[in-house]
């Protein structure tokens, strides 16, 4: 958003951008102690919570595969359920094939 702002002492017009979007959203969340020590001991020179954030994306990622490899599995069973039908047609094609 964007608004225009009267400074009345001096008589001017000027934009100001709306910081809104640029802020951080305050959430107050309890991490266990040893989570806590790991986060410290692994930060290097960055922040905490620039270090439990990159450690949640990569939660987030992992959990995500996990979702898709599930999705995955349960659509290639349902694709294999039909196979022993297709192997029998296949027995029987090489047992045409054969006999010509």
């Amino acid at each position: 958003m964007f608004r225009v702002i009267l400074d009345i002492r001096n008589a001017i017009f000027y934009p100001m951008n709306d910081t809104r979007v640029t802020m951080r959203i305050a959430k107050s969340f309890t991490i266990e102690s040893d989570i806590s020590d790991f986060v410290e001991q692994t930060k290097d020179n960055r922040s905490a919570s620039e270090r439990v954030n990159e450690l949640l994306r990569r939660a987030m990622v992992q959990e995500l595969y996990e979702r898709l490899e599930t999705e995955a599995q349960e659509f290639f069973s349902a694709a294999n359920a039909g196979r022993t039908e297709a192997k029998a047609f296949q027995k029987a094609s090489l047992r045409t094939f054969g006999r010509d």
